[in-house]
């Protein structure tokens, strides 16, 4: 095997498949990373055996040459290593490697040898049901998963809600997200799929994927593999295992009816509630109350035994329903419902002192929903 690229463009490349190599494998073939040059280009394979990413450098981008191969093959280099290598080495870098997996790397005057493994010894990818291929823009897809990952468990008390769960329809995909005290949903429409399956992501391979997908990705192909999930740009190929494990029934959580419904200044309701959060640490759940005062104002509050407390007053953009309205949440999971809505103005919808708040975007964001379970503040 023999080749020349780009450093940046190789950098940058290994970089990304890096991401998903670990140093404390099992098996020493995995704490590399695998380089396979044929006539179309350079693809680069890691792996941890429950993340896999695969990165696609064509031998030409935008018209111009980004690599060029002088000899097919393939080898397995140390992930560690050679990517710190190759990020401190100037521009031009040839590449080759021999029969005894020796590997040769030049750069101007620096020459530099590796000792690699077989490739042959590398595991194969998982084997792909090329029926259940999906395309989502990515765009769209990235955005669901913003609004959903935060919210799941951190805890792998119950493994199965520490990841995403996706359900694919003939219309629509939905991501949600759960930790038993706060729930974050999201739907995609997309046009048609021949695909009807439930599958939960583990939320550290989410956010591995919002890390190498950027919203000017395109489309997304998805597809499913005995026990994985496919992810695949024009450049990555994105593979991660699935949890096992039925997931809770979450729909029948959303309240359909409801006592009170606000419409707040997101903006004011965010600065309100980081204010709250500093006087509310002492408690477990960082608890802050939220009540209506009897002229039609929000009133948030927190207290500690040993800051002092803290009350404040907003206007309440509208309201409709009861107007007596008293509940302690957790500020801090407010807030990360509320980084994920764009819109100035929010919806929080009340069915009860002991209900869930649903918090809801005012506009065109309908396909989004955020629910939080009220504390005792006792």
């Amino acid at each position: 095997m023999e080749f020349i690229i780009n450093q940046a463009i190789f950098s940058k490349a290994l970089s990304d498949v890096g991401k998903a190599v670990s140093s404390r494998t099992l098996l020493p073939i995995l704490s590399g990373i695998k380089i396979i040059a044929d006539s179309d280009g350079i693809t680069l394979i890691g792996s941890n055996a429950d993340l896999i990413i695969k990165r696609w450098i064509p031998a030409k981008m935008e018209g111009t040459a980004s690599v060029k191969i002088l000899k097919p093959g393939s080898v397995v280099v140390s992930a560690k290593y050679f990517t710190e290598l190759i990020k401190k080495l100037p521009d031009q870098i040839i590449v080759q490697a021999n029969k005894n997996h020796s590997i040769l790397i030049q750069s101007g005057e620096i020459r530099t040898q590796f000792n690699g493994f077989q490739a042959d010894e590398y595991p194969t990818l998982p084997k792909l049901n090329v029926t259940s291929r999906i395309h989502i823009n990515a765009e769209e897809l990235m955005d669901a998963f913003k609004q959903t990952v935060f919210a799941t468990a951190k805890s792998e008390t119950r493994p199965v809600l520490t990841g995403v769960n996706l359900t694919f329809t003939k219309d629509k995909l939905i991501s949600v997200a759960t930790n038993s005290q706060r729930l974050a949903q999201k739907e995609i429409y997309i046009d048609s799929s021949t695909v009807e399956e439930t599958v939960v992501v583990p939320s550290s391979s989410i956010n591995e994927l919002l890390k190498l997908i950027h919203h000017d990705s395109g489309k997304i192909n998805i597809q499913l593999a005995e026990g994985y999930i496919q992810f695949e740009t024009v450049e990555i190929s994105f593979y991660s295992r699935l949890i096992a494990g039925n997931y809770p029934n979450t729909a029948s959580l959303i309240p359909t009816d409801q006592k009170t419904t606000l419409i707040l200044s997101k903006e004011l309701f965010v600065k309100g509630i980081e204010r709250a959060c500093l006087f509310a640490g002492e408690w477990k759940n960082n608890n802050i109350t939220l009540s209506v005062t009897d002229d039609h104002k929000l009133c948030i509050s927190s207290g500690s035994s040993e800051m002092g407390n803290i009350q404040e007053f907003q206007e309440i953009k509208s309201i409709e329903g009861e107007t007596e309205l008293k509940i302690s949440v957790d500020g801090h999971f407010i807030l990360d419902a509320l980084k994920t809505i764009q819109d100035p103005e929010i919806k929080l919808r009340f069915s009860g002192m002991m209900k869930p708040i649903v918090i809801e975007s005012t506009e065109h964001d309908s396909t989004y929903v955020h629910l939080i379970s009220p504390v005792r503040s006792y």
